[in-house]
């Protein structure tokens, strides 16, 4: 069987880069000693899910304390990293003046050897207004990504997106189209959004593009002021939910077959039979 075991970090996110740093590097060490071949931390794990904190905690990824901390516990450890996302500082034209620059929210992925060998920006920014229930404007802060991004390891394709990526479907099909089998959305789908929204998105990629689809999100911090619903989420080709969180911290360790793919797409078979022939639109 083709099967990597994947650890869910599924962290508690606190006010302190320090102590949140501290925990993603326990819980990737947990997973190792679970013997997981990839670790996955959640959207902003180093940070509040906040427009200031986006600006207080912005690294630049070449200097960065969170990012060099997780490229050492990745090689010390020996396994692969997808560094859920940070916020990103980057200076405008390498100006020494740093009141230039710009905040993306990244990811970072490392391999087991503490090599950084891809990363992805987010696309879509998470700008919405649910009237009486919640109001977010990612674009205040954040600038938003231009690059599809697939990263290709030794054990599997990944497509990584970032929470409020996987509703836009153009991005998923052509991360599969790419050769990604397994999609990777560290996210933070909220108390309004979660319940309705988060894995009904994850099945829906999955089974629209025939993958797995991974969701990492930080657990339930009822004293911060954006509340993340966790439920950290494995979805098969099939389009059956492996497993899932509640919304406590929480690691969950969680064996997927890729087998699983290709035998799926031979009895399907929807890539293969697609009409692009027809995938033009006739003005009547």
């Amino acid at each position: 069987m083709n099967t990597i075991r994947i650890a869910l970090c599924q962290m508690e996110v606190i006010d302190n880069k320090e102590t949140n740093i501290k925990k993603a590097i326990q819980m990737i060490k947990e997973g190792k000693s679970k013997n997981a071949d990839l670790a996955i931390l959640p959207e902003m794990f180093n940070c509040p899910y906040e427009n200031e904190k986006f600006i207080e905690y912005s690294e630049i990824l070449s200097e960065s304390e969170t990012l060099s901390a997780i490229s050492k516990v990745a090689k010390e450890e020996n396994i692969h990293v997808l560094a859920g996302s940070i916020p990103e500082k980057v200076v405008d034209n390498n100006e020494e003046d740093e009141l230039n620059y710009n905040i993306y929210n990244t990811s970072c992925f490392f391999n087991n050897k503490g090599e950084l060998i891809g990363s992805h920006r987010k696309v879509h920014l998470f700008d919405v207004d649910v009237v009486g229930k919640i109001t977010f404007k990612e674009s205040d802060t954040l600038n938003a990504g231009k690059d599809i991004d697939v990263i290709y390891t030794d054990f599997g394709n990944i497509g990584i997106g970032i929470c409020y990526d996987i509703r836009f479907i153009e991005l998923s099909r052509i991360m599969t189209l790419g050769g990604a089998n397994i999609l990777i959305f560290p996210g933070a789908f909220n108390l309004t959004t979660g319940p309705g929204h988060w894995e009904l998105l994850f099945r829906s990629r999955a089974l629209d593009n025939q993958v797995f689809t991974v969701g990492v999100a930080p657990a339930l911090n009822k004293n911060s002021s954006y509340n993340s619903y966790g439920h950290s989420i494995i979805v098969n080709p099939w389009g059956e939910t492996v497993v899932q969180a509640d919304y406590d911290e929480t690691l969950i360790i969680q064996d997927i077959n890729l087998d699983e793919i290709n035998k799926v797409r031979e009895e399907i078979p929807v890539l293969k039979n697609r009409r692009t022939d027809l995938y033009e639109i006739k003005k009547l």
